[in-house]
C-alpha cells in the first residue's frame, strides 16, 4: 500500500503537442514518470511528439471535480452515445458545457488522447482521482464487447445511485452535528459576553450567589481564559486526525467499525453498505465482468471496512467452488433477505436482476430511516437547546429574582 501510494506521487502531469496519423497538430496532457515515457507512449499510438513539458499547476484552478460532477458528464456523455453521436464529439461537447475549468481540461484532455487512438479506458486510468478503477474497467469491458453505449449508461446509472445514497447518509450525520456545532457557538457566545455582564452586576449584590449561578459564572471565567487554547487545540486535533485518517487505512477501518456501533446510526451505515454492495455487483456483473472480478470491485465500493473484508472473503468462496449466498450466509453481516434474494437469483440465473432488487429495497430502507431519524431527532434537539440556553438565562436571572431578600 505505502508503495503504490509512493508510486502515485512520483508520477507528473506532462503537456505535451504532436502530430497524428492524419498529419493533424493535437495536444494534451498525460500522466508519466519522465518525458521519456511520454514520448515512447505517444509514439505508440501512432502520434510524433513536438513539444513535451511539465505541466504547472495554476494558482487559481477551478472547483475540484466531485462525485455528483463525474455522475453528471457521465450521465451527458452516456446520453450524446444513445443518440448516436461519436465518443469523440461528445467529449469536446461536455469540454464545451462545463463551467468547471477542471472538466474542461479534463475532458478536452481525454478528446485528444481518444483522436490520437488511444483506448477510452486507458485514457480514462491516467485520471486515477477521477476515475477509479471500478469506472475504467467497465468503460474496458464496453470498448472490448463494442458496447460502450450501454455500459455508459449503465455507469451513469451506478453513480447516480451511489451518489443519491451517499447524500442521504450525509443527511443522516450532518444535520444532528450541525445543529449541536450551533448550539455550542451559541453557549459559547452567552458564556463570554452576557454572563460577564451579569457578573458585574452580581459583585454589588454582596451577597453570596445561588449554587448554579455561581457554577456558570466559574464555566464562563474558565471559557474566557482559556477558549482559544481549546479552539486552536481542538482545530489542531481535527487536522492531524484528518491526515491521519487520509494515510492510515488501520485508523479508516477502526473509524469503520466503532461507526457501526453508534445507535440508530448503525442502521443507516449497515443498509447503505448492502445497497452498495448489490448495486456495485448487479451493475459490473450485467456489464459482463466475471463474479470473481465484479465481487473485488463490490468490496473496494463497500464504503465500510467489515463490509469489505467480508465480501472479499465471500470471493475466495466462491473462487473455490462455493454459492455465493452460501458464502453470504457464512459471515453473517449479510441480512437473511438479501441472502435469500441472491440464492433466487442464482437458482433462476438472474443474479443481476436480484442484485437490483436488493439494492432498490435497502436505498428505500436508508431512505425512510434518514426520514424517521431527522423526525426523531428535531424534537430532541429542541429540547437539547431550549434546556442548555434557558439553563444559562435562568442561572443568571436567579440572583434577580432573590434581590428583594437581599436588599432587605
Amino acid at each position: 500500500m505505502a508503495s503504490t501510494t509512493k508510486a502515485m506521487k512520483d508520477i507528473t502531469e506532462f503537456e505535451w503537442t504532436g502530430i497524428n496519423r492524419r498529419g493533424k497538430r493535437i495536444k494534451g496532457v498525460m500522466r508519466a514518470d519522465n518525458d521519456r515515457m511520454v514520448r515512447a507512449n505517444l509514439r505508440s499510438q501512432g502520434v510524433t511528439p513536438r513539444t513535451i513539458k511539465k505541466k504547472r499547476k495554476p494558482l487559481f484552478g477551478g472547483k475540484n471535480i466531485t462525485g455528483a460532477d463525474v455522475a453528471i458528464f457521465t450521465r451527458q456523455i452516456a446520453t450524446m452515445l444513445g443518440a448516436q453521436v461519436p465518443l469523440l464529439q461528445s467529449l469536446e461537447m461536455v469540454a464545451k458545457g462545463s463551467e468547471n475549468p477542471k472538466i474542461r481540461e479534463l475532458m478536452q484532455d481525454l478528446a485528444n488522447q481518444t483522436a490520437a487512438g488511444a483506448p477510452f479506458a486507458s485514457s480514462l486510468r491516467q485520471h486515477p482521482r477521477v476515475f477509479d478503477d471500478l469506472y475504467c474497467d467497465l468503460v474496458e469491458s464496453g470498448e472490448q464487447s463494442g458496447n460502450l453505449e450501454n455500459i455508459f449508461d449503465r455507469i451513469a446509472t451506478y453513480r447516480e445511485k451511489s451518489e443519491a445514497l451517499k447524500a442521504k447518509i450525509k443527511k443522516a450525520l450532518v444535520y444532528p452535528a450541525s445543529v449541536i456545532v450551533v448550539a455550542l457557538v451559541v453557549t459559547v457566545i452567552l458564556l463570554v459576553y452576557v454572563v460577564p455582564q451579569f457578573e458585574a452586576v452580581f459583585k454589588d449584590f454582596g451577597a453570596e450567589l445561588p449554587a448554579m449561578t455561581q457554577f456558570v459564572v466559574t464555566l464562563s471565567e474558565i471559557v474566557q481564559a482559556y477558549f482559544l487554547y481549546v479552539a486552536a487545540a481542538i482545530f489542531v486535533g481535527a487536522w492531524l486526525f484528518k491526515r491521519a485518517y487520509n494515510k492510515s487505512l488501520a485508523l479508516r477501518d477502526r473509524v469503520d467499525l466503532l461507526s457501526l456501533k453508534i445507535p440508530v446510526i448503525k442502521d443507516i451505515l449497515n443498509k447503505a453498505a448492502v445497497a452498495r454492495f448489490a448495486q456495485t455487483l448487479s451493475t459490473t456483473f450485467a456489464a459482463g465482468v466475471p463474479l470473481i472480478s465484479a465481487l473485488e470491485s463490490a468490496a473496494g465500493a463497500s464504503g465500510n471496512a467489515l463490509y469489505r473484508d467480508a465480501i472479499l472473503r465471500i470471493r475466495d468462496e466462491v473462487t473455490s467452488g462455493m454459492q455465493m449466498n452460501t458464502a453470504m450466509q457464512a459471515q453473517d453481516v449479510f441480512p437473511t433477505l438479501a441472502v435469500q434474494m441472491v440464492f433466487i437469483g442464482e437458482e433462476a440465473g438472474k443474479l443481476d436482476d436480484m442484485l437490483s432488487k436488493v439494492a432498490s429495497i435497502y436505498e428505500r430502507e436508508v431512505d425512510d430511516l434518514v426520514d424517521n431519524l431527522t423526525a426523531l431527532l428535531e424534537p430532541m434537539i429542541m429540547v437539547v437547546i431550549g434546556g442548555l440556553v434557558g439553563g444559562l438565562i435562568v442561572a443568571m436571572y436567579l440572583p434577580i429574582f432573590s434581590l428583594g431578600k437581599v436588599v432587605g
